[in-house]
């Protein structure tokens, strides 16, 4: 391997750099991958645009998180990988000692342990993350489409809290990355899924990813009583996935469930967000309030299972390609929405050694 490596490092609130710095070096337990592929994701742009996050980066610190790359080198006792395998690493490892673990909540852990630097051309695999949350990337999957694994992990576990069954009525807010993979996983389930946009663009986005109806905002006057509509008897969705991160959002969606469903408030709000709801409906309605939060190790094998499948349209998630240079213009792209219309990117694949083409 060679000395030193292009990597992008966070400087500051949207001060994303390309540099150069030294390649890792495998200590005991640890392996360095090659990245053959990197994704952008929603939650790097908001650590983009604040400069930071609280638990998973910090400035100065390499960027990145979705990943999926080639063994270069083996730390002293790894066993299970080999140089040249395959492999997708998560970005993070539980503890399953702390009391959160022995629960099976092992998203909250006293002491996980995360992992960035997607963007560059190795990363370093701490030894805990090689040894509960590393998979081999069969051949026939494209790597870029490994890389989905750990937000589609997410997802699993939102539709596995949210106690999802064959045959469900699904309200989905939001056709975001996160949306529409909640959106395609669940009808994936034999859920039926309605799906409430706000752009023309995510219109057809939604539908093509399994959505059977698309509500958008702006073409209805009241948009909770157009998607009750929109439900067996007009009586409300027995899931709705709230995939916006906005205030109002987490008020819709509740009044949007019928009686005795569920709502799982997924998209995180700015910290210090405050949300008003109508206690009369919750309460008379018997509803189920659920906020899911990152995954687990079971749930990143269940999604790996998916992708593996042949099921789960990867390609239609990638919609761009970049290198490592394009890094700091694709995050300033991403901060500005096109025109209504023109359908954003939804995940931009980072080829860190050379664009990727494909037949």
């Amino acid at each position: 391997m060679p000395e030193m490596m292009t990597a992008a490092v966070l400087r500051g609130k949207e001060d994303l750099r390309v540099e150069r710095v030294a390649v890792p070096e495998a200590e005991p337990g640890e392996l360095v991958l090659r990245v053959e592929a990197a994704l952008t994701c929603g939650t790097d742009l908001k650590v983009y645009r604040r400069g930071y996050h609280a638990k998973m980066v910090t400035l100065d610190k390499l960027f990145g998180h979705e990943v999926a790359g080639v063994v270069a080198q083996v730390g002293e006792g790894v066993t299970q990988f080999a140089v040249g395998d395959r492999v997708v690493p998560l970005n993070s490892a539980p503890c399953d000692v702390c009391l959160f673990c022995r629960h099976g909540q092992q998203n909250l852990c006293d002491d996980l342990l995360f992992n960035n630097g997607a963007y560059a051309e190795y990363i370093r695999i701490p030894e805990r993350i090689v040894a509960k949350n590393t998979l081999r990337v069969p051949d026939d999957l494209p790597m870029e489409h490994a890389a989905l694994t750990e937000p589609l992990a997410c997802v699993m576990r939102g539709l596995e809290e949210s106690n999802v069954q064959l045959g469900d009525t699904m309200i989905v807010l939001g056709a975001g990355p996160i949306g529409l993979l909640f959106i395609h996983a669940a009808s994936l389930a034999g859920v039926h899924v309605i799906a409430v946009v706000k752009r023309s663009d995510q219109v057809r986005t939604a539908a093509r990813f399994g959505a059977e109806q698309v509500l958008r905002i702006a073409d209805v006057g009241n948009p909770v009583a157009a998607a009750r509509a929109l439900t067996p008897d007009r009586r409300g969705a027995d899931i709705v996935i709230e995939a916006v991160a906005t205030s109002q959002a987490w008020q819709w969606a509740t009044q949007m469930a019928r009686k005795g469903g569920l709502v799982n408030l997924f998209a995180g709000p700015p910290a210090g967000t405050k949300v008003e709801f109508d206690t009369n409906l919750l309460h008379y309605s018997d509803l189920t309030l659920k906020a899911s939060f990152h995954h687990t190790p079971a749930t990143v094998r269940r999604a790996f299972e998916l992708l593996c499948s042949g099921k789960f349209r990867s390609e239609d998630f990638v919609t761009s390609t970049a290198t490592i240079d394009e890094l700091p213009e694709v995050f300033a792209k991403m901060m500005v929405r096109p025109a209504e219309g023109i359908a954003p990117d939804i995940k931009t694949a980072v080829f860190p050694h050379g664009r990727e083409v494909r037949p």
